[in-house]
């Protein structure tokens, strides 16, 4: 079979009208004699030659009141070959009825037939064709824009990836799913689809995968709905697949703008001075103090964050810290806390789904006591469900001598292990609450009051007196 010229053309920039809509028109009298209604027409041509070919683009509704036509298969067998999507017919003033062996010719090639009757003028028909066109094109254009505010509105939310993906499937009306370099899936939102279709979305991710110059888009079917995928810009390797029932005008479009969206959202935060920072950090490997570099990082002084929660993917960790402003973020702790370091004074604000404690704003060399304190704060804010909780200064504390105090706190502190030392500080900070110690130091209750009584035995000091109480927070504070 001749492939249709129109694959090698350009489509107009409005979006095709189906062959229904037209007939759907009462006041043109359109009737279908042969083919299917449901085929897209991209434009109308009127022709009396007696071979069209050489006058078709591919895609038109050809009108033709059959005024050259001799042999109607021939004539219909180069229409089709000109990948014309369908004929109208226009009764009188040459032919008082359709020709019977063009309606037969049409129906063996499957090409739509309409009979066009006197009364309407082909130049109606076409009329009504571009304002279809128009209207349709106005209904995407409208479409398209409601799905560009709905994606950039959920990717301002507090669990951006998920929010964003879940604005695409329901726009589409299909499923999205965002998969990993490896091929495996991240994130998916949408209506579930059946297993091949599954199978079929992830092996189309993979055709795009991280070679450099690869295709940065693929479609394809499969299970029965239409597929696509997008490579995320960034270079990770993550890919975004699209499965739905049909392919709509304007769906490329909405899963563009989704994919910068998710190419922001999950990319690392690498400025501009990302060889300054890696200097940086080989400098510390070698040896030197974070005063000596902390100059590359930023003016400072510095405010360390401790971080839990998050929406459980991927790229938490980077889009809190792209929403706190600071590239300086680490993900490496064994308990799922996010640490991050922030030039102050810095606009620490609640993140939706976040639990945050933040330091003092400190010198390079204090970092070390910051992080210290951000570890703190994020267990208080944790114990007493708070969003965030910032460290609070010494007060009166700060008025005796560090090293003073130091020395009497190591003398003091002396019979207490390192758990029982723990245990004490976070029930003296929680005002002596057994379940809120419990809740921070993830234990149970009985086991915080065991702790408690032999603390106190082994200090042999009454806890319940408010004195012995200040004594022992000033000594678990000294540095």
């Amino acid at each position: 079979m001749t492939t249709p010229r129109s694959e090698a053309l350009s489509t107009p920039p409005a979006p095709p009208v189906p062959l229904a809509a037209l007939l759907a028109r009462r006041d043109l009298g359109l009737r279908l004699l042969a083919g299917s209604e449901d085929v897209p027409l991209h434009w109308v041509h009127t022709s009396e030659m007696a071979d069209p070919y050489p006058y078709l683009l591919g895609g038109e509704l050809l009108m033709t009141a059959g005024v050259l036509l001799t042999d109607p298969a021939h004539y219909v067998g180069r229409v089709v070959e000109a990948g014309a999507a369908a004929l109208a017919f226009g009764v009188t003033p040459v032919y008082d009825t359709v020709p019977a062996e063009l309606v037969e010719a049409c129906a063996r090639h499957g090409l739509p037939l309409v009979e066009v009757p006197p009364r309407t003028p082909f130049t109606a028909v076409a009329r009504a064709l571009w304002r279809l066109m128009a209207e349709a094109r106005l209904y995407e254009l409208r479409r398209v824009t409601e799905a560009q505010q709905s994606l950039a509105t959920a990717a301002a939310r507090p669990s951006p990836v998920p929010a964003v993906l879940g604005a695409l499937a329901s726009r589409l009306a299909g499923r999205a799913v965002l998969y990993g370099a490896d091929g495996t899936e991240s994130v998916s939102a949408g209506r579930e689809v059946p297993a091949d279709a599954a199978r079929a979305l992830r092996d189309l991710a993979g055709v795009l995968g991280p070679r450099p110059g690869g295709p940065a888009s693929a479609s394809g079917d499969g299970g029965g709905l239409r597929l696509a995928a997008y490579a995320l810009g960034g270079g990770d390797g993550l890919t975004l697949g699209v499965a739905t029932e049909r392919r709509d005008p304007g769906d490329h479009t909405i899963a563009g703008v989704a994919v910068v969206l998710l190419s922001l959202l999950t990319a690392p935060h690498r400025g501009a001075d990302v060889t300054v920072r890696d200097g940086a950090l080989v400098r510390l490997l070698l040896g030197a103090r974070p005063a000596e570099v902390a100059g590359a990082l930023g003016p400072g002084p510095w405010t360390v964050v401790h971080a839990s929660g998050g929406d459980g993917t991927p790229f938490a960790a980077a889009s809190l810290a792209a929403a706190l402003g600071t590239p300086l973020v680490e993900t490496g702790a064994g308990d799922g806390t996010v640490r991050l370091l922030l030039p102050a004074p810095a606009a620490v604000t609640v993140q939706g789904g976040w639990t945050l404690g933040v330091s003092a704003a400190v010198e390079p060399d204090g970092l070390a006591a910051a992080d210290a304190q951000a570890a703190r704060a994020l267990r208080r804010a944790q114990a007493t469900r708070a969003p965030l909780v910032r460290h609070r200064p010494a007060g009166l504390a700060a008025l005796v001598d560090p090293a003073e105090a130091a020395a009497h706190a190591r003398t003091l502190l002396a019979p207490l292990p390192d758990p029982l030392r723990e245990t004490l500080r976070t029930w003296l900070s929680l005002h002596g609450s057994w379940d809120r110690t419990a809740v921070a130091l993830d234990i149970h209750r009985n086991t915080v009051r065991q702790r408690i009584v032999r603390c106190a035995a082994l200090l042999d000091r009454d806890l319940d007196d408010p004195d012995v109480r200040m004594e022992l927070w000033f000594a678990l504070s000294a540095p």
